[in-house]
């Protein structure tokens, strides 16, 4: 029986991560996954609410899951990048990148510009430019 209580994409310069978390409500277990790679596993926590932190993508990007109570044994599950809502972060995002996704001969290229620092990012990786 699985304990997947929330899933994310998160569009980073390196590509679209996807994030799962399992909050076990009855035993505290946490568990993390990016990209379907385990991050974090921790089991009986008698605390259920708090924070997990845990790094994204080529870049180390910060992420924090919190965990809030709402009522009685409901449970609210937020994500934040570097600092900000997953909502705030990708608006900045928005305003600082440029994101084209292409085909050629069949295969998809996703080129991400980063106006702030120049660099070109293709299907994951870091570019040279001139």
């Amino acid at each position: 029986m699985t304990d997947l209580v929330a899933v994310w994409d998160v569009a980073l310069s390196d590509g679209v991560h996807k994030i799962e978390f399992e909050h076990g409500t009855t035993s505290g277990k946490r568990v993390v996954y990016v990209d379907g790679k385990e991050e974090i596993r921790k089991e009986w926590m008698f605390k259920l609410v708090g924070k997990e932190t845990f790094c994204v993508g080529a870049a180390k990007t910060k992420a924090t899951i919190n965990i809030d109570a709402v009522s009685g044994f409901a449970y609210e599950y937020t994500l934040e990048i570097n600092g900000k809502s997953l909502k705030k972060y990708m608006e900045n995002r928005s305003k600082t990148t440029n994101t084209w996704v292409l085909r050629l001969d069949g295969e998809d290229f996703r080129v991400v510009l980063e106006k702030d620092t120049m660099d070109v990012w293709c299907n994951g990786k870091r570019m040279e430019t001139a």
